[in-house]
């Protein structure tokens, strides 16, 4: 996919997630999930987004961001859920408090790891080393960044996930194709690029790297307020990452914004997998539900 392509006609930002066997598309109004069954056919779940992202909020800069992760978090996980029950049926089906325990025991284990852990790193070498607070708090982010790509590359060696991380590729390579304005059929879109710019992995990274900057402006503090700053300054990260992430996207057509976007294409490689044409056909059938729903209206 060329940057021409993309910056010479105006396109809808289409996104989507591997799920379980599936992949879940999302457009301005609608989403849909496509998943094979046990069976091997494929099955479509749609529905209707919630009117507030067509709303104007959605044009507010920053505060767009904390939706959009809002989205990723609740949306996607109900995605993961409607896969999930699709391969298992209605006798094992995750549903009521064992969900919402599920789902807060992993936002949990989430800040636990990628920043409460790291940020008592940064507070120890502090105190215990007299390290400055700028080099505590960039040890602290690089620490961060090593338990990231750690933790991807940990769980991509499980089979199971290799599977997904093939869906998370088939999704990069259909949106990749349909904004190429190339025929949506496996045997083309397998030729496109895995790597999109506007990849949740990439928004990931952002987040970590902006973390190192903003907590080294809040200086020295006690291991308390670093730990609860931590919590409560996610949401502000969520917001300038998202910002950073469409501004590189809007301009790749800039040799320096392709430049900068590098890293976040590199870390892709952990998260994706080559999909085979079964594993295409999948991701194309999410698109094009979707976006018949989306051209309905």
């Amino acid at each position: 996919m060329s940057s021409e392509t993309q910056t010479t006609t105006k396109l809808p930002n289409y996104g989507g997630q591997a799920v379980i066997e599936g992949v879940m598309m999302r457009g301005k109004k609608f989403a849909a999930i496509a998943m094979r069954n046990p069976e091997g056919e494929i099955t479509i779940h749609t529905e209707k987004l919630n009117k507030i992202y067509q709303s104007k909020i959605m044009k507010i800069p920053f505060l767009r961001g904390l939706i959009g992760l809002n989205d990723a978090l609740i949306l996607g996980m109900k995605a993961l859920t409607i896969s999930a029950n699709t391969q298992t049926g209605e006798d094992e089906k995750i549903e009521g408090p064992a969900l919402f325990f599920t789902f807060a025991l992993s936002m949990g284990i989430a800040i636990l790891i990628f920043f409460l852990i790291p940020a008592g790193v940064g507070q120890a070498v502090e105190r215990y080393l007299s390290w400055k607070p700028w080099l505590g708090n960039l040890l602290e982010g690089l620490v961060r960044l090593i338990f990231l790509i750690a933790y991807m590359w940990g769980i991509g060696q499980m089979e199971d996930v290799k599977r997904v991380f093939s869906y998370h590729g088939a999704e990069h390579k259909v949106i990749n194709a349909f904004e190429a304005n190339a025929e949506l059929v496996p045997e083309k879109v397998k030729d496109f690029s895995m790597e999109h710019p506007r990849c949740g992995t990439a928004f990931l990274l952002i987040v970590v790297l902006f973390s190192v900057l903003l907590f080294t402006a809040l200086g020295p503090m006690s291991l308390l307020w670093r730990l609860a700053s931590r919590i409560l300054l996610l949401p502000v990260l969520a917001g300038v990452a998202y910002e950073y992430l469409q501004w590189t996207a809007k301009n790749l057509h800039r040799p320096f914004v392709r430049m900068l976007i590098r890293p976040n294409l590199a870390l892709q490689h952990l998260t994706t997998n080559e999909p085979s044409l079964d594993i295409l056909e999948v991701s194309i059938a999410a698109f094009n539900s979707m976006r018949e729903l989306e051209e309905a209206q």
